[in-house]
């Protein structure tokens, strides 16, 4: 399973570069395989973006804004979804991935388990 993240890389905000950046360097830190899909410079990638966030994940008005996060075509979130798993440390549960064993995942689910 390959992990997508969609970002835009003639992006005019500075808030969607650092969230943007903060998803791809959190990714690699982790060893995580991930692929970059640019909406920016690819129309089919950002028509696939658009056309893939649910509904209840888009904005009230105008179109999803990247970074958006996909596990092949299964929808994790957003990057503030993205960083509220990140700071409970379930960031893979939120990208539908088994915790590598001795993560800090991993050991808060096995605790849980023993409880």
């Amino acid at each position: 399973m390959v992990i997508k993240v969609y970002t835009a890389s003639s992006s005019g905000s500075t808030s969607i570069k650092k969230h943007q950046q903060d998803v791809v360097t959190f990714l690699r830190a982790n060893k995580i395989e991930y692929e970059e899909c640019d909406i920016a410079a690819n129309e089919a990638n950002r028509k696939w973006m658009r056309e893939n966030v649910p509904e209840e994940s888009r904005p009230a008005t105008g179109n999803p804004l990247p970074p958006q996060i996909f596990n092949e075509s299964n929808y994790c979130g957003n990057y503030d979804a993205f960083f509220e798993a990140r700071e409970d440390n379930a960031v893979y549960a939120f990208l539908g991935l088994t915790a590598p064993p001795g993560s800090k995942e991993a050991m808060a689910l096995l605790k849980k388990a023993q409880q």
